[in-house]
């Protein structure tokens, strides 16, 4: 992304803040075990204003009155530690590359901040991050509030980036949603060649190795979360990541994951027979989920509320419960009692971005707040059917979930995974080879050879 994007969002937050300073810290490295650490990924509101993705990093936005400066502390260069696990930006980097007005050792941090801190009027601040690091900034704080007879003092007023932060993340520019659109290009290809590749007997890992593998050579460097990949019964687990049963023939598959790309996420659900043919129960079930987020992305369009949304493809469910017997009763009774719950326990989906449950406010002072053009949500109505005394018995082990991102227009909605197949024909179609994944992979990066013709 180009840097003018980021200097555009610094602006933007600036322009937002009252005088005073903002700072904003990396996510720390995490050990994995022994001396081997989790892949590293930052955090994502100061990735949004800087760019700049590498541990030990704070980003300081200093506003006082026309005055602006942005300062960045970074690792500097180190040809030994570089060597082993690749080149840093330094100070120099930081300078020439990310546009900092100022760039200094993360090490020199807090010896810097006194003079930062003193007599700004704020600091804005996310606490309960890195209490650690939270407790040393207060301790910084009271020290120049005890040197008051000088004439100096600290910050009297902390105020949550967030505040800011999360309306600018919400509304999304036109560099994110071509990120996002090829995020979701990447995950549609990726669950195009699970559903092309699935084969009874086979174990979920393997299956979700396949999507992964996908994401991974189109450009695709890690996952916007761990990939839920679940056959039979284990689909009726929301969140079942063990993806280590085997896929047994006549089972449905529900796989829900996302690519991530230049920091932000995809997030697609699925659910396809693993035989390639949908059982007749297993169509009808099938078919209301569908029917719901058919019902749930027809609501979507700027004015409307997350709320409203939410009630559309819930009325659908509710009707699919009392069509399929698990349910008796009036459908508005049964949405106001929430007699629906043991089947559908989540909202009918969330915010989509740089995080992929990503940020910002559902309500505002207790109402549903109203959509606007240049948001992204995801509608993933489910039926989960577990194996429970009040579920009937033959519904016992269905868990279907169809999950689409959907950006806010102008006049209504955009389908960013509409490339995916979700008709019950559809899917059939496509995995009406069965296996033919395996026989057609091939690299993507490099131009396909063509076989040389026969010379006469």
């Amino acid at each position: 992304m180009a840097r003018t994007v980021f200097a555009e969002r610094r602006r933007r937050f600036l322009n937002a803040m009252d005088d005073g300073v903002a700072v904003f810290k990396s996510w720390p490295v995490h050990p994995r075990n022994g001396d081997v650490e989790h892949p590293y990924r930052t955090d994502s509101d100061l990735f949004l204003l800087t760019g700049f993705d590498e541990p030990e990093t704070m980003a300081v936005l200093v506003k006082r009155g026309d005055q602006r400066n942005y300062i960045l502390f970074v690792r500097p260069r180190d040809p030994e530690m570089e060597t082993w696990v690749g080149k840093r930006a330094g100070i120099e980097g930081a300078l020439k590359d990310f546009g900092a007005d100022e760039a200094y050792d993360s090490a020199q941090f807090f010896d810097r901040l006194p003079a930062l801190l003193t007599n700004q009027p704020r600091l804005y601040l996310e606490f309960g991050l890195d209490t650690p690091f939270e407790g040393r900034v207060s301790l910084a704080i009271e020290a120049l509030k005890g040197e008051a007879r000088k004439g100096l003092c600290g910050p009297w007023q902390i105020i949550d980036p967030r505040s800011i932060l999360w309306d600018m993340r919400l509304i999304k520019g036109d560099e994110d949603v071509a990120l996002l659109e090829d995020a979701c290009a990447i995950t549609v290809a990726g669950f195009k060649a699970a559903m092309q590749a699935v084969t009874p007997g086979m174990n979920e890992g393997e299956l979700a190795a396949v999507v992964e593998f996908e994401f991974r050579r189109r450009g695709s460097h890690r996952v916007a979360f761990e990939t839920i990949c679940a056959a039979g019964a284990n689909a009726a687990t929301l969140h079942y990541i063990r993806n280590d049963a085997t896929i047994a023939d006549g089972d449905l598959v529900l796989i829900d994951a996302g690519a991530e790309l230049g920091m932000m996420s995809a997030d697609i659900s699925r659910t396809f027979p693993a035989n390639g043919v949908f059982s007749l129960l297993q169509r009808r079930a099938y078919e209301w989920v569908l029917k719901a987020n058919d019902a749930a992305i027809a609501a979507v369009k700027p004015g409307t509320t997350y709320a409203k949304v939410h009630e559309a493809g819930l009325k659908v469910l509710v009707e699919g419960l009392v069509d399929l017997g698990a349910l008796k009763g009036k459908v508005k009774s049964l949405v106001e009692t929430g007699a629906y719950r043991p089947y559908f326990m989540h909202r009918i989906g969330h915010w989509l971005g740089a995080d992929v449950h990503d940020v910002g406010p559902y309500f505002v002072d207790g109402a549903s707040i109203p959509l606007r053009q240049g948001m992204v949500i995801t509608i993933e109505p489910g039926l989960y059917f577990a194996d429970a005394p009040a579920t009937p018995k033959e519904l016992r082990g269905i868990g279907i979930r169809i999950e689409d991102d959907v950006l806010v227009t102008h006049k209504g909605r955009r389908v960013l995974t509409d490339a995916l197949p979700k008709a019950v024909a559809d899917i059939e179609a496509l995995m009406a080879d069965r296996g033919a994944w395996w026989k057609a992979v091939q690299p993507v990066t490099v131009p396909v050879r063509k076989k040389p013709g026969k010379k006469h």
